[in-house]
């Protein structure tokens, strides 16, 4: 018996030491990609497939060849190189995506099989396909000269401090000439830019315009709204009202920083006024807290309504530190039930805005 469980033990230690043993020599080798992920953007329909391009870098010693690529979906067909590579040689992949096949936000995969035990990668693309309209009446209800517009508004949504962001706003020529991108000049403010994608939009046809909203230019947050006035050879004119809720950004935080940046803490959150007098003007207060370990600036108090007053005596608070937020409302013009949004911005990374509410039912 002995001797039996002793040469098993023997076969399965022998077994094991081989797989480490193949393991090591069978290193997996990687290409290295500029990026796993392109992001089309928006995609006419009418102006065909759309190309994403992926480049990579061999890294292994041995030579490497892409033996095999897939796809989720017949709407992408790619091209690759097809050249067997040294350690340092470099490729590209293009993957063309067919616009008629779906409408709206698209995510489509690629796999990657190289020559190479265990050369597997999966890439991406995404964006959103716009089908042509059946009819672009209906379709560009706003019209500002000859051009239509989907929405009355371009909504940025939200807007971070480390780079600005682009929004692509569709517009459809109803005029009877061309919208050549060299003539278009816009007139707004500074930390708006709006750019022209196509060369030129003809008679009938769908165009986009790029627009590119820069927050650190702007230097101020929350809400806001601006007007970008559009013409193209001093013909063509077009209104753009741009709205967005500028954020500051904070890049990641390790686990040793938790405890040691600001952190704001509000009592209370949420004041209930009760029943009030639309002629009675009413008064309150919150405490705001440092409870970090770090200087906590507030950056800005924003209330949804200029019946707010909002008045704090310093915007550096020091750590274990408090300070009192005075609240003046003025419910004059105002009937039944109400709430009030004021929103507060500050340096602590993990609640850089906060809500407080206040709430009542005006007589």
């Amino acid at each position: 018996m002995f001797r039996i469980q002793k040469a098993i033990f023997l076969f399965l230690l022998f077994s094991f030491s081989a797989q480490i043993i193949h393991a090591q020599e069978t290193v997996i080798p990687r290409l290295i990609w500029k990026v796993n992920k392109v992001d089309l953007g928006s995609v006419l329909e009418e102006e065909g497939a759309k190309i994403a391009e992926f480049e990579f870098t061999h890294t292994q010693d041995s030579l490497f060849y892409i033996d095999e690529v897939i796809t989720d979906c017949g709407c992408t067909t790619v091209d690759y190189s097809k050249d067997t590579l040294d350690v340092g040689g470099t490729g590209k992949l293009l993957v063309s995506f067919d616009p008629s096949s779906t409408a709206g936000f698209f995510s489509r995969m690629i796999v990657v099989k190289g020559n190479l035990i265990g050369s597997q990668d999966t890439l991406y693309i995404e964006g959103t396909s716009i089908p042509f309209p059946e009819n672009p009446a209906l379709t560009y209800p706003r019209k500002e000269g000859t051009l239509g517009f989907r929405l009355p508004k371009v909504n940025l949504g939200e807007v971070l401090t480390n780079i600005p962001k682009v929004k692509q706003v569709e517009v459809y020529n109803f005029g009877s000439e061309p919208i050549q991108r060299k003539d278009l000049i816009y007139n707004g403010p500074e930390y708006i830019k709006v750019f022209q994608q196509e060369e030129m939009i003809y008679p009938n046809q769908r165009g986009l315009l790029d627009v590119v909203y820069d927050a650190v230019i702007k230097k101020e947050l929350g809400f806001s709204e601006d007007q970008v006035l559009l013409t193209w050879a001093g013909e063509k004119a077009a209104r753009l009202d741009v709205i967005a809720n500028v954020f500051e950004y904070f890049p990641p935080l390790s686990k040793d920083q938790l405890n040691q940046v600001p952190q704001l803490s509000i009592s209370p959150t949420e004041i209930d006024l009760k029943e009030i007098s639309a002629n009675s003007i009413q008064n309150k207060s919150v405490t705001l807290t440092n409870k970090g370990r770090e200087v906590l600036e507030i950056r800005k108090i924003q209330g949804n309504c200029n019946c707010l007053v909002l008045e704090i005596s310093k915007t550096s608070i020091n750590p274990g530190e408090s300070v009192d937020l005075k609240i003046t409302f003025d419910p004059k013009g105002r009937k039944g039930i109400d709430q009030r949004n004021i929103y507060i911005f500050s340096t602590d990374p993990l609640n850089s805005v906060q809500l407080l509410v206040l709430k009542s039912r005006i007589e």
